[in-house]
């Protein structure tokens, strides 16, 4: 205490010792630092006004181009949509409560923009030099609209690892059904009419194979001993018959036995070795031993039916996802439109056209794509199954990128301890290397532990699917 009483007496000093001086000094310092407090004061006060204000607006042009995207809102109602929305938030933070005006709105219907301008007038805590009492802040947002068709294939794992496990207390299969299942009520949400929906979701359920339903007509069944390709198209009609013991379909191959890995339809013409004619096919291949029991939904609006579908759901055989790739590419691809609308199925996929529809892909697994009936041309003739279906499904997640299909996949408990280091690290770099580059963005590879996270990965890809980027 002695030590603070020496250092007060000797202030008092030096303040005596200086005569009236030091009072001057110190209130002329302290007019100075009370001015820069009050300065600094009002440029906090005026960066929080700017940056709610542009919270404010952000959010209103945001939430105005979304329901024009989705056809809630008019276009000739979207000036009335961002003044409602304004003045609903402008009671809420630190603006001055129903002050917020919007000086402009434009919708641009050519580039699909919503641009509004707003401003506030924010009264200063301290009007000091020529700021006057009251402080104008501007905020702009141009928000991104879209009148775009959406298509989405869910090509979702069935297989036996996915089936409830009582020692470990899990049921992937039973969250699988609640995340699909919640993914697609989501999307169908944003059509507006039932009669022209905006979005389309395809189910491709897989294990060793893919049930194909109503499109078995596209599929070629071989037999023990028996030949690769269809039968020529001038072949007798007894030749060209061959009974199918399920609807199931694995790889298409070609000429060579190789995967033919585009996205060609079914009755495309192809020409064998012998400069035979035949259709491209889908092989039913005569290895295949378990046919999955849910059989594939194409592009449909349908709830219940997509609905039903996924809640059917039952786990059994082996992982194929190179076939599942492949399946999930013939639902978004126009190749297959005529054999679609011809089963009477759906309309079919649409054109690719960035500009008119977005096409999206979701892949998800539990583990390692472990089976296939053929590789890739080229491959080496040593690779196993495993390696032949995850450079298939590699393949067609190139091809079907560079068609303008965004990809998300899905790697659900991969790091199940029964998995080796290897297998588990095999199946997160195919998901990886099949998914879309990620952007600052937009996350396209996402990994789940349990249900609730799987869950959260398929309503974080339907939020993305949806995403509009503000420009500020």
């Amino acid at each position: 205490m002695r030590n603070y009483g020496g250092l007060v007496h000797a202030v008092g000093v030096f303040a005596r010792h200086r005569g009236g001086n030091f009072a001057v000094l110190f209130g002329l310092t302290a007019s100075v630092l009370a001015l820069a407090v009050g300065f600094s004061v009002n440029v906090t006060q005026l960066y929080n006004a700017r940056s709610s204000l542009q919270g404010v607006v952000d959010a209103a042009v945001t939430s105005t181009a979304r329901d024009l995207t989705t056809g809630v809102t008019r276009e000739a109602d979207a000036n009335a949509s961002v003044q409602a929305f304004l003045d609903a938030n402008s009671q809420a933070g630190i603006l001055p409560a129903d002050q917020i005006v919007m000086d402009r709105l434009i919708v641009n219907r050519t580039a699909k923009t919503v641009r509004a301008d707003a401003h506030v007038d924010v009264a200063l805590y301290f009007p000091i030099f020529n700021m006057g009492d009251m402080k104008r802040v501007a905020a702009s947002t141009t928000a991104l609209y879209s009148d775009k068709t959406i298509e989405v294939a869910m090509m979702l794992d069935v297989t036996g690892s996915m089936g409830p496990n009582v020692w470990a207390k899990t049921n992937k299969i039973g969250d699988l059904k609640v995340a699909a299942s919640g993914a697609v009520k989501d999307l169908l949400d944003n059509n507006i009419d039932p009669k022209n929906p905006r979005v389309r979701v395809a189910i491709v359920p897989y294990a060793e194979a893919v049930n194909t339903g109503g499109l078995a007509d596209s599929v070629f069944v071989e037999t023990k001993g028996g030949p690769d390709l269809p039968p020529p198209v001038d072949a007798p009609v007894s030749v060209s018959v061959t009974l199918a013991p399920d609807k199931c379909a694995t790889e298409r191959k070609d000429k060579d036995g190789y995967a033919d890995t585009s996205s060609d339809g079914p009755f495309t013409s192809r020409w064998d070795n012998n400069g035979k004619e035949y259709l491209a096919k889908i092989n039913r291949d005569d290895h295949m031993k378990t046919c999955p029991t849910p059989e594939l939904i194409p592009l449909s609006a349908d709830e219940d039916k997509l609905l039903d579908t996924i809640d059917d759901f039952s786990a059994a055989g082996v992982t194929a996802g190179g076939i599942a790739a492949q399946w999930g590419y013939y639902m978004l691809s126009p190749s297959w439109r005529s054999t679609i609308v011809n089963a009477g199925l759906s309309a079919g996929p649409a054109n690719f056209d960035k500009r008119k529809v977005a096409k999206v892909a979701i892949l998800m697994t539990d583990g390692q794509f472990n089976t296939a009936f053929a590789g890739g041309r080229g491959a080496p003739n040593s690779q196993n199954a495993g390696q032949m279906s995850r450079g298939n499904a590699e393949g067609i997640c190139g091809e079907m990128k560079r068609d303008g299909i965004e990809i998300f996949t899905i790697g659900f408990d991969l790091n199940d301890p029964t998995m080796t280091v290897t297998e588990r690290d095999q199946a997160k770099s195919v998901l990886q290397d099949c998914s879309t580059a990620d952007t600052s963005s937009l996350k396209h590879y996402y990994e789940a532990a349990t249900g609730a996270e799987l869950k959260q990965a398929f309503d974080d890809i339907v939020r993305n699917i949806e995403k509009i980027t503000v420009a500020k």
